[in-house]
C-alpha cells in the first residue's frame, strides 16, 4: 500500500478501524500502516511553501528546517519576526498536486467497490455500498487544512483553562487551505525511555489524562482529535500533554453527541435494551433489523464479557461485532473515528501503564459528568420515581383504610372464599393483621418524602394494629 500512495495508505487506515468489512487478522496489520511516504512523492512541499510564505517578511525560508512527514502533509520549522522578538514557528504543509491525485485514486476506489461486492456476502455488501462515501468524506476533510486549523482553535479555546493540557495556537492571517502555521511546542514522545520521569509524572497519571482528555472532547465538548497515537502525544519538560496533528479530527451535532453518550453509558451499565437502541439511533444498525434476534446476540456479549477477567475497549468492540457479523451492519464515519479513539488511545494508555483500566476511568467520568448515576444514585432514584408515582395513592390511604376499618366494624364488608379448612379454625383478626403490614410499608415509602408522611402513615398503622389486637381478644373469650 505505501507504492500504491497515499490515498491508498489512508484507505489501510481506515479498513484498521472497520471490522465490518475486513478479517480481524487485517484489521490488526492495516493498523501498523504508518505515515511512511518519500518526500517527493506527489511534488516538493517547498513548492507550497515558497508560494505560500515566500513574500511574506516575518518568515525567514533561510532557517527552514523539516520536522516530521506523513502520507498528505509534512511539518516544517522556520523563524518567524513576532515583533519584539523572533521565534520558531510550525508549517504543516500540504503535498503538492495531491488533491488530484486522491480524486484519481478515489475514482479508482469507487470502480473497485461494485467488483468487490460480487465476491462479498449480504451483510459485506451493506458495508461496502457505504465504504467509498464514508472514506471520501474523511480524507476530504483531511486535506481541507482551513479546517484543520480551525478545529485546533475549537479544540484548544475547550482546554484554555486546562494548565496540563496544550494545544498549539494557529497563526490565523498565514493559514490557507494548504498550510497551517502554528505554534511550535517542544515536547518528548510519551512512550520515550524516561520521559515521563524527567517531566515529573508517572505512567498511570499521564495514562489517565489522556483517558479523560478524549473524553471531554468526545462527550462533552463534541469536537475530537481522533488520531492519538504516539507520534501526536508528546510530554513538555512541565509534565504537560501535548496534542499534535488534527487532520484526522471530527466535530459532532448535539443529537450525534447524546447518542454517543448513551451508548457509553449502556455499556457501562450493560443495558441491553439501551445498547439496542444506541446502535440503531447511530446508524449501525437498520431500523428495520430483527430486534429479538439482536438482542439475544446483545445479552451473549454481556454474558461473554462478564466472564471476562480484564475487560478492555478493544475487547468491548472485537466482541460486539464479531458477534453482529451475520447482521447487516455498518460504521458511519463519526462512529469510525471514535472507535479509532477509543482502541488507539487505550492501547498507548495501557502501553503506558499495562494495569491501566480505561473501563473504570470512562465509568468514573460519566458519573462525575452526570451522564450517569452511581449506584446508591440510582437506587435513590429509583425509590423516588415509585414514590411519586404511588403519591396520589397514598395520600389517600389513611382515608380509606379508616373507611374499611368502619365496614369491618359493622359487619358491611364481606370476603367469600372457598372454605379450606373448618369455619372455626378462621382468625377475625387477620384484615387488621394485613392493613396493618402495608400501612408500615407505606411508613417506609415516605421516610424519602419531602413531606412528613411518615407519621400520619404510623398512626393509621398503630390503630390499625390496637383493632387487631382488640378483635383478637374477643375472639378468644368466645
Amino acid at each position: 500500500m505505501l507504492d500504491l500512495g497515499p490515498a491508498f495508505i489512508k484507505v489501510g487506515q481506515v479498513l484498521s478501524t472497520r471490522p465490518d468489512i475486513v478479517p480481524p487478522i487485517y484489521v490488526e496489520e492495516f493498523a501498523t500502516l504508518q505515515d511512511e511516504v518519500p518526500e517527493d512523492v506527489g511534488g516538493d512541499p517547498m513548492t507550497v511553501v515558497e508560494e505560500e510564505l515566500g513574500n511574506d517578511p516575518a518568515v525567514d525560508l533561510e532557517t527552514l528546517e523539516r520536522v516530521a512527514g506523513g502520507s498528505l502533509a509534512f511539518v516544517y520549522t522556520v523563524e518567524f519576526d513576532a515583533g519584539d522578538e523572533r521565534e520558531r514557528i510550525a508549517l504543516k504543509v500540504r503535498r503538492p498536486g495531491l488533491v488530484s491525485v486522491i480524486e484519481r485514486d478515489l475514482r479508482v476506489i469507487r470502480g473497485l467497490v461494485p467488483l468487490l461486492s460480487t465476491f462479498a456476502d449480504e451483510r459485506q455488501r451493506y458495508s461496502l455500498r457505504n465504504l467509498a462515501d464514508d472514506f471520501e468524506e474523511i480524507i476530504l476533510e483531511e486535506l481541507d487544512f482551513e479546517r484543520e486549523a480551525s478545529v485546533m482553535a475549537e479544540i484548544g479555546d475547550n482546554f484554555v483553562d486546562n494548565d496540563r493540557i496544550v494545544i498549539p495556537e494557529t497563526y490565523d492571517d498565514r493559514c490557507s487551505e494548504r498550510l497551517i502555521a502554528m505554534e511550535f511546542v517542544e515536547g518528548r514522545k510519551i512512550t520515550e525511555d524516561d520521559a515521563l520521569e524527567a517531566a515529573g509524572t508517572d505512567s498511570t497519571e499521564i495514562a489517565t489524562l489522556i483517558a479523560r482528555t478524549y473524553l471531554q472532547m468526545g462527550l462533552v465538548d463534541g469536537v475530537f482529535h481522533a488520531d492519538p497515537h504516539p507520534g501526536n502525544l508528546a510530554v513538555s519538560d512541565d509534565g504537560q500533554l501535548i496534542i499534535y496533528d488534527y487532520g484526522m479530527s471530527q466535530r459532532l451535532t448535539r443529537q450525534e453527541q447524546d447518542e454517543i453518550v448513551d451508548l457509553y453509558r449502556t455499556l457501562v451499565q450493560r443495558d441491553v435494551d439501551g445498547l439496542l437502541n444506541s446502535l440503531i439511533a447511530l446508524e449501525v444498525l437498520e431500523p428495520d433489523v430483527d430486534r429479538v434476534a439482536i438482542r439475544r446476540v446483545l445479552e451473549l456479549v454481556i454474558e461473554n464479557l462478564e466472564g471476562e477477567s480484564d475487560v478492555t475497549w478493544r475487547l468491548i468492540l472485537t466482541e460486539l461485532l464479531s458477534m453482529l457479523h451475520d447482521f447487516p451492519f455498518r460504521i458511519p464515519p463519526n462512529v469510525m473515528l471514535l472507535m479509532r479513539v477509543g482502541t488507539v488511545g487505550e492501547g498507548v494508555c495501557r502501553s503506558l501503564d499495562p494495569e491501566f483500566d480505561f473501563i473504570s476511568v470512562t465509568q468514573t467520568f460519566l458519573v462525575e459528568h452526570g451522564f450517569i448515576e452511581n449506584e446508591l444514585e440510582s437506587l435513590l432514584g429509583e425509590v423516588k420515581t415509585d414514590v411519586r408515582r404511588s403519591a396520589p395513592v397514598l395520600a389517600g390511604l389513611p382515608a380509606r383504610a379508616d373507611a374499611v376499618m368502619g365496614q369491618l366494624e359493622r359487619g358491611e364488608l364481606v370476603v367469600r372464599t372457598d372454605p379450606v379448612e373448618s369455619p372455626s379454625a378462621g382468625d377475625p383478626g387477620v384484615g387488621y393483621a394485613v392493613i396493618t403490614a402495608g400501612l408500615l410499608v407505606a411508613t417506609g415509602v415516605f421516610t424519602f418524602h419531602a413531606q412528613p408522611y411518615e407519621f400520619v402513615s404510623l398512626v393509621a398503622a398503630a390503630l390499625s394494629f390496637l383493632q387487631y389486637v382488640r378483635v383478637r381478644r374477643a375472639a378468644t373469650t368466645r
